[in-house]
């Protein structure tokens, strides 16, 4: 890897809904930067960041791949993203990661439901980001309609620096507001060759007055800017540009260009609006280091940022895992520092030390060797044994542990069995490696069945990975129906003491623990605190007694769902100087946590999703209708076009199979995207269902 000056290095990620044009935008950005000599298509399945046989064969993007190209002296590193909601943990790590954003809306539809919970994790990590409306050569594009959904949306100041010449199929290029004048996109040469012109005549006062927008805007995060505006009534392009960058940067207001990347128009000024308005390694803050214990995780002002230096100690952050035939790949962002392959570095999160063997610079699934990294760089590690999605990587001399990633919640179960038993270790292995891989999939045993449970964030994430296991670690197993991840919590505070006493000749084992079960908000998670005043606890039991607890609430009192949202007090115990030991008391916190929380009004808590349905007018009664029998409630509805827009929050459990339902129900003419929203309580009939079913 040819040392690349920090100041011309960009990292960015392409995200958006599903189907709004991000790998074919990334096909054409590859072709113009000559990384590839053909531009691949989704629906000719030869995509290069779509290179997986399951994203080639459904024509969607189920990783995040990162590709590297040049492009006027500039380093490029990208990472194409996918829009499905199942794969939502991909955007989370890669936006984490990263020092910018495009963000492609639909030229049609506008802002849709993927597009507002990418651009809220984007919010999370203050990445800076510029918008692309894509697709203005199809049929009902508005450039103008799409934008205005950017402020209702998304509650932005979102400021053009282009306007479409022509619509559909007259889209020819673009009006540049920032040098004022035209690019047009010649014939031929799939969209290499473009040329600039005065402004069309009929465009001339529009492009007026939106110039005049952008001046007003842009200049005023800069004062220099703002004299020479209020000197000469207008700004030189560098200051314009130097203007808008600081506003990206800093979220003033958001940049937004136009184009269609698949009839190859609006790239090339994308590209330098990269290098232009995004920021370098250099021009960002720096990541901050983790939140001590205690404190508030969202509390960044005083905390210590590590800045983009490549003399600095190291410091990098592991985003992705691929289990690949080579062994095991682990994606790193380097932040600071040095590292050379063979070097030895310190996991800092899990305390122990990692020796990196060889290095990758990554193009899609191709891969260049290289001898070291520098901050601002992303490559691949292989060699590394224990380090998950998440975790630091650090010198010993400043052993940092960086700010932590936040992964969903998985809301869908399948059981899973091998067809023989041969297949019993390779599946078990096969699993443990794509669980490794994909933080939103968590694997368990149920402890009654013996079956292997996965989890994760929609039938068709389950789908893909159950796929992947037959393709790539030849297991074929039996499914068990999607199950509703279902929770247990508590309703009301509790105190329960519990003696464990067992006296079977030698030494015995006691214990007692007094604890204190109270219901915490949504979302709060389980916590623990210790109030023991005078010893009657011994302090090193107490580690034990929350032990006892977290593992009993895994598998909660109703029907054995984990238990969430408590917080449990230790205040009081006895002990015995000779039959006192840990397990005694992790034994009575377990049987503490089974007898206390069936008396602190135990209830279950079912997903709720945000569901997002596009309809035609003419079958908006029917889907209305179809969702109140459903258990839903109707949030909005809004029209766009000759089209419908219904949201609605709906019980998991009555979604499965809604797709057919509802193709059935509008002739086919419908679509309908889903998330998670939040978990309620279930109704009180649902519940003794569920318990009966559990029994």
């Amino acid at each position: 890897m040819s040392v690349t000056p920090l100041a011309r290095i960009r990292n960015i990620g392409i995200t958006a809904h599903i189907d709004a044009g991000k790998t074919t935008t990334t096909e054409r950005i590859l072709y113009y930067t000559g990384v590839s000599h053909k531009i691949g298509e989704v629906h000719d399945g030869n995509t290069t960041t779509d290179y997986m046989d399951q994203e080639r064969e459904r024509g969607i993007t189920i990783t995040s791949a990162a590709v590297t190209c040049e492009w006027k002296d500039h380093r490029i590193n990208i990472i194409d993203t996918p829009g499905h909601i199942d794969f939502n943990i991909e955007v989370n790590r890669s936006l984490r990661v990263l020092d910018g954003a495009i963000f492609i809306i639909e030229g049609v539809a506008g802002v849709q439901p993927q597009s507002e919970t990418n651009w809220r994790l984007a919010d999370r990590y203050n990445v800076p980001r510029i918008i692309f409306i894509n697709k203005l050569d199809r049929t009902g594009a508005d450039f103008f309609r799409a934008f205005d959904t950017l402020k209702e949306k998304l509650d932005i100041v979102a400021l053009p620096l282009q306007l479409p010449i022509g619509i559909e199929d007259t889209f020819v290029g673009v009006v540049d507001l920032v040098e004022m004048n035209a690019i047009i996109w010649e014939g031929g040469e799939l969209g290499a060759k473009y040329h600039t012109e005065a402004i069309p005549e009929e465009l001339a006062a529009q492009a007026a007055e939106y110039r005049q927008l952008l001046l007003d805007t842009a200049v005023s995060v800069d004062n220099e800017a703002m004299e020479e505006y209020f000197e000469h009534g207008d700004v030189a392009v560098e200051t314009l540009k130097r203007c808008i960058k600081a506003g990206t940067i800093s979220g003033a207001f958001r940049p937004v260009l136009c184009g269609t990347a698949f009839k190859n128009k609006g790239v090339q000024p994308l590209l330098d609006a990269v290098l232009d308005y995004l920021p370098s390694p250099i021009d960002v803050p720096g990541i901050s280091i983790a939140a001590e214990e205690g404190e508030e995780d969202g509390d960044f002002s005083d905390r210590r940022r590590i800045k983009a230096d490549p003399k600095a100690p190291f410091a990098g952050l592991a985003f992705k895992i691929i289990n690949d035939k080579y062994g095991t790949l682990t994606f790193v962002r380097v932040y600071a520092g040095t590292l050379k392959s063979g070097d030895t570095v310190l996991n800092t999160t899990k305390d122990h030390k990692e020796r990196v063997g060889r290095m990758f610079q990554m193009h899609a699934d191709k891969r260049a060797e290289i001898k070291e990294v520098e901050a601002g760089d992303i490559a691949a590690f292989v060699g590394l044994k224990d380090t998950g999605t998440g975790d630091t990587l650090a010198s010993q001399d400043d052993p940092v542990v960086l700010e932590r990633m936040a992964f969903p919640v998985p809301v869908i179960d399948i059981s899973v069995e091998p067809k023989t038993k041969d297949g019993v270790e390779k599946m078990t292995i096969g699993l443990q490696k794509l669980a490794g891989e994909d933080p939103s999939l968590r694997l368990r045993t149920d402890q009654e069945s013996g079956q292997i449970i996965l989890s994760g964030m929609g039938e068709l994430h389950l789908e893909i990975i159950i796929d992947r296991l037959r393709r790539e670690y030849g297991v074929d197993a039996n499914i068990g129906a999607p199950q509703v991840a279902y929770r247990e919590t508590i309703s009301k505070s509790h105190t329960e003491i519990y003696t464990h006493k067992k006296q079977t000749g030698g030494s015995g084992q006691f214990a007692e623990v007094k604890i204190v079960f109270a219901p915490q908000e949504r979302n709060a998670g389980v916590l623990f605190e210790n109030k023991v005043v005078g010893g009657t606890v011994p302090r090193e039991y107490i580690p034990a007694v929350e032990k006892g607890i977290r593992v009993q609430a895994d598998t909660g009192v109703l029907a054995g769902f984990p238990t969430v949202d408590f917080k449990y007090t230790l205040i009081d115990g006895k002990y015995h100087d000779v039959d006192s030991s840990a397990l005694a008391f992790e034994i009575a916190a377990k049987a503490c946590f089974r007898e206390g929380m069936k008396k602190a009004g135990p209830i279950i808590l079912e997903p709720i999703m945000d569901v997002e349905v596009t309809t035609p007018q003419d079958h908006v009664g029917d889907v209305v209708g179809d969702i109140n029998r459903r258990r839903g409630m109707i949030q909005n509805q809004e029209s766009a076009g000759s089209t419908v827009i219904v949201r609605a929050h709906v019980p998991l459990k009555e979604m499965f199979g809604y797709i057919s339902d509802l193709r059935s129900m509008t002739k086919g003419r419908a679509s309908f995207t889903m998330q998670f929203n939040h978990y309620e309580p279930v109704p009180r009939n649902i519940a003794d269902d569920i318990m009966a079913k559990s029994a």
